[in-house]
């Protein structure tokens, strides 16, 4: 398809696509689907290698925010029955850090309900950031506490922090009707504090509100402008007691159409399969590894994924392989650009030789295992149903704020 191969020649060169070659990708044949994930794999080989990065999520302080963000269980005004806490102790927290670092993950993010943090809230993270660097200097950590105020960026950066999380979600044009208490403007604002402070910059968006695949294509090309590290695809799970908790938009095709879009605009940035990969993406998971090269190890913030192990063993049997602490996510070009990462340590480079930024053995478009061959089809077979899956939407019930055990 001459489509196909000119986004995966400008995604080897790093060049943009049109938003027209974008939208064609959405609007992609499932005849077609393979293919699509063929060639989006080699971008993600070229720049990636075979190496899966695992993150995982600490919710520091859960439900009871004052916005209004429709997609979310924690918004206020919310029925649905997710757990409520206020912060866990920085002792507490790194406990359940620790739960993921051993399970494989690279990078924890610490995240907290509400509009954004206080002066008193940044202390608390800070404090936390220390019990867990005390335990593993190694870790990267993210925060995600919302919209920042002037100077805050810069208090989490020097207590250690190396990236901050903050998502668009949605178009611009189309983000007042999913939130009322604050502006996509504010959005971007906070974005760019954390890209000023030195910090990472993560921030992506959720698939299956309701949104037209122009509005798709809008939030990740002005994503790619501000020139994050890291893109989180997550995808809307509807939870009961939210205003979107019809919404059931999404097929596992749909999902990978989505993957792959976002990874031909940002081809040497991290794209991330984050939350509700469990609900639409289901068994054709391991056909978006070779898309996407990051995702979340176990539950998330108020809903549970599926077994720590069970997604280790997918990356396993996929043919992929989880990415060490030794090992720097970003390509080489990435890491040493005037300002790119924030760092070194906050893409994981800790000493490591930049020159094998890629991982061992896969860096070259030809490099590693096909996306073509018999696994990928065996892979999608089991995806043709477009039916909702409500009984996979689980609120979590374990891990931080719990008495119980995380699944990592």
């Amino acid at each position: 398809m001459d489509l196909l191969d000119t986004l995966t020649d400008k995604g080897l060169r790093r060049e943009l696509p049109t938003r027209e070659e974008a939208l064609a990708v959405l609007a992609t044949t499932d005849d077609e689907l393979l293919d699509v994930v063929a060639a989006a794999g080699r971008v993600r080989r070229q720049w990636f290698g075979r190496r899966v990065k695992l993150n995982y999520l600490v919710n520091l302080k859960s439900g009871l925010c004052p916005e209004d963000c429709s997609y979310c269980s924690q918004r206020l005004g919310s029925k649905a029955e997710i757990l409520k806490y206020t912060w866990l102790k920085p002792e507490q927290a790194a406990e359940a850090a620790a739960a993921g670092v051993a399970g494989g993950a690279k990078r924890v993010c610490l995240v907290a309900s509400g509009r954004g943090p206080t002066d008193r809230d940044i202390d608390r993270v800070a404090d936390t950031i220390a019990a867990i660097k005390d335990a593993d200097e190694q870790v990267e950590v993210c925060a995600c506490l919302g919209l920042l105020s002037d100077n805050q960026a810069e208090r989490l950066k020097a207590a250690g922090a190396d990236a901050y999380n903050h998502n668009l979600n949605t178009s611009e044009s189309t983000y007042g009707d999913i939130t009322t208490t604050h502006t996509y403007a504010d959005r971007v604002d906070t974005v760019a504090k954390a890209h000023g402070a030195g910090l990472s910059a993560c921030s992506g968006l959720i698939a299956g509100m309701g949104e037209s695949d122009a509005d798709l294509v809008d939030v990740v090309f002005a994503l790619r402008e501000l020139d994050p590290d890291s893109v989180p695809v997550n995808f809307l799970i509807p939870f009961e007691g939210t205003p979107l908790a019809e919404e059931w938009n999404l097929t596992p095709q749909r999902c990978l159409r989505i993957l792959a879009m976002v990874r031909f605009v940002c081809p040497d940035i991290e794209v991330r399969i984050a939350g509700g990969r469990e609900v639409h993406l289901r068994s054709m998971q391991p056909l978006g590894l070779h898309i996407a090269n990051s995702i979340f190890l176990g539950d998330y913030l108020t809903s549970e994924g599926q077994a720590g192990q069970a997604d280790l063993d997918m990356i396993k049997d996929a043919g992929f392989e989880v990415e060490g602490a030794e090992q720097t996510t970003l390509p080489r070009h990435r890491v040493t650009a005037a300002g790119g990462c924030g760092g070194a340590s906050a893409c994981g480079g800790h000493g490591e030789d930049a020159a094998d930024a890629c991982g061992t053995g896969a860096c070259g478009p030809c490099g590693g295992h096909s996306a073509t061959g018999a696994d990928v089809e065996a892979e999608a077979a089991a995806g043709e149903s477009d039916e909702a899956r409500t009984d996979l939407v689980r609120v979590r019930r374990r891990g931080a704020g719990t008495e119980l055990a995380p699944n990592a």
